[in-house]
């Protein structure tokens, strides 16, 4: 038995007390259980122990899901404001942006899939929630005209638990119309739209160009809705059902298509795209 494995037996059962160094575990948010940061990664971010889907950052969701470095990205040539002047909204800005290594929760460009061209956008969820401001709403909005531009199929993967973005106020609700509209006229055109919803996916991302795709797919496990589950409890004063507004609920209700594990994302937009462009 190696280190790691005597470290790990001495914490889940609790007898010692061990300074671990930073960086090197991560504690599963959905069954507890002391991970190894790097088998984490080798696992895409799944959790070997429950299956859990951890977030992935914008850029290493492009280089799981795009053809070898067949990404180009779009330099939409704009920067968040603060039309409210709202308090402390700029240092939040800088916060996301040092943690991420982006200037917006938006990543869009073009790129590749089984050799296919394909627009695609990504939101990260480490970049304010991935919330929904003016310049998501911009690029998000952009990469559906260069889809349309160039007869490409989109790809928007979702991970906004932040929904609209409350700092920009009237600004960021629009954007929900904006991209609703940009995607209606995708699909006048009859190009294809497939929306990747992962956890978390809520509010105004959700309830516009989120969940219009021609086929929608969700990670498993992956929260999607409007309201959360504990907004809704507050208000109806009910108990919600167990797995309510997971991708598995959405399924079998109808609201998606198919939930898809992340080791099979990749490999099931290339047999997309092959029957439905072939």
């Amino acid at each position: 038995m190696g280190w790691f494995e005597r470290t790990y037996n001495r914490i889940k059962r609790g007898k010692k007390k061990i300074d671990i160094p930073h960086g090197l575990w991560t504690k599963c948010t959905n069954c507890s259980e002391i991970v190894y940061n790097k088998s984490l990664e080798d696992n895409l971010k799944v959790c070997p122990k429950c299956g859990f889907h951890f977030y992935l950052r914008a850029r290493k969701r492009i280089e799981i899901t795009l053809d070898k470095d067949s990404f180009i990205e779009y330099d939409s040539k704009i920067n968040s404001d603060n039309p409210l002047n709202f308090p402390g909204y700029e240092e939040k800005l800088s916060k996301s942006e040092k943690a991420t290594g982006l200037d917006e929760a938006a990543l869009i460009g073009e790129g590749k899939i089984g050799g296919r061209s394909i627009a695609v956008g990504v939101t990260d969820f480490g970049f304010m929630g991935g919330s929904m401001g003016s310049v998501v709403g911009e690029r998000i909005t952009l990469t559906i005209e260069k889809a349309m531009g160039k007869k490409y199929p989109l790809l928007i993967i979702s991970g906004s638990g932040g929904g609209a973005r409350m700092q920009e106020g009237i600004i960021s609700l629009m954007q929900m119309a904006k991209t609703s509209a940009a995607i209606a006229e995708l699909k006048r055109l009859g190009l294809l739209y497939i929306s990747l919803l992962t956890h978390p996916t809520m509010g105004g991302v959700m309830a516009s160009f989120a969940s219009r795709g021609d086929i929608v797919l969700a990670e498993p496990g992956a929260l999607l809705g409007f309201a959360g589950p504990r907004v809704i409890k507050q208000t109806i004063k009910q108990q919600m059902p167990k797995g309510f507004q997971q991708s598995e609920s959405l399924l079998e209700h109808g609201v998606i298509d198919l939930v898809v594990e992340r080791s099979k994302i990749r490999s099931t937009l290339i047999r997309i795209l092959d029957l439905v462009l072939s």
